[in-house]
């Protein structure tokens, strides 16, 4: 007969299987050094910005985007099942 194997984590189910087991233990930590990169990169950006580098601005401020978008998902996971309805 085949054991069960107690090392296995629990399903995860929809957009939480993107997560490796490690970001989805540590959701809030991740979430925010998710946002402080962004806001690091949107910083760098508004800077090329001003100095006239639109180019390189322009990939910062993108990166700096998908960066905020991926951490207030993180919070949006991190949220208690009853807190989402």
């Amino acid at each position: 007969m085949n054991a069960q194997n107690d090392n296995t984590t629990p399903p995860r189910s929809g957009m939480q299987r993107l997560l490796r087991p490690v970001q989805y233990r540590h959701l809030r930590g991740f979430g925010l050094a998710h946002i402080a990169g962004g806001s690091v990169l949107a910083a760098a950006g508004l800077v090329c910005l001003s100095h006239s580098v639109y180019g390189w601005a322009a990939f910062f401020l993108v990166i700096a985007a998908l960066n905020l978008a991926a951490g207030s998902w993180y919070f949006t996971l991190d949220r208690p099942a009853s807190a989402r309805i």
